[in-house]
C-alpha cells in the first residue's frame, strides 16, 4: 500500500512539473523585460486583449510571424480596439535580444518586445515542446488560447481568435474578472 501511495505521488509531482496554462487558467503575471530593462506584467495590460507570442531568432516561422503581428497591433491602435501583441525572445542572449529589437523596432511598431532569459517565464506556457507558442488572453487576464507548434495555415484561424476576443462584451469580461 505504501509503494503504491509513493507511487501516485511521484506522478502527480511528475504532472504537476510539466504543466502548462490552458484556456480558463490566470497564467503567470510576469511577461519579461524590455531592452530598456521595464518588467511587463498580465495584470499592467488588464482591459486589454493580449497576445503573447514567444519568438528567437533562430525560429525562421517566428521572424516571418512579427511583421504580421505588427500589422494586427497597428491596425488596432489605428482602430482603437483593447489590443496588445507581447512578442518574447525566448532564451537568447542579452545582446542578441537588443540588437535584434534595435534592428526590428523601425519595422515593428507597437509590438511590445520582452526578453525571456533562461526561458523560465515560457515553460508555463509550453515552450519546452517548442516554439513558435502563441497564447491569447481574456481582457480580464485569463487564458483564452494557447497554440505550440502552429505554422502560417494556422493564420486565418488565429486572427479569427483575436478578433473574437476583441469583441467579447465588456460586461462579460467584468463579471468573469477576480475580485
Amino acid at each position: 500500500m505504501r509503494r503504491i501511495a509513493i507511487v501516485l505521488l511521484g506522478l502527480l509531482f511528475c504532472l504537476a512539473a510539466h504543466a502548462h496554462v490552458q484556456p480558463g487558467d490566470t497564467p503567470p503575471d510576469a511577461l519579461g523585460t524590455t531592452q530598456d530593462g521595464q518588467e511587463v506584467t498580465v495584470s499592467s495590460l488588464h482591459g486589454k486583449v493580449v497576445v503573447i507570442s514567444f519568438w528567437a531568432t533562430w525560429c525562421g516561422y517566428c521572424m516571418k510571424e512579427m511583421p504580421a503581428l505588427a500589422n494586427l497591433q497597428s491596425l488596432a491602435i489605428q482602430r482603437g480596439l483593447p489590443l496588445q501583441v507581447v512578442t518574447i525572445n525566448y532564451r537568447e542572449d542579452r545582446r542578441v535580444f537588443v540588437d535584434t529589437v534595435r534592428a526590428l523596432r523601425p519595422r515593428l511598431p507597437g509590438l511590445l518586445m520582452t526578453w525571456d532569459r533562461d526561458g523560465a517565464l515560457g515553460k508555463s506556457y509550453g515552450t519546452d515542446k517548442g516554439i513558435p507558442v502563441m497564447v491569447m488572453l481574456h481582457r480580464d487576464g485569463r487564458v483564452a488560447q494557447v497554440h505550440v507548434g502552429y505554422d502560417e495555415d494556422m493564420l486565418d484561424s488565429l486572427v479569427a481568435e483575436i478578433n473574437a476576443l476583441l469583441v467579447e462584451p465588456a460586461q462579460a469580461v467584468a463579471v468573469a474578472a477576480p475580485h
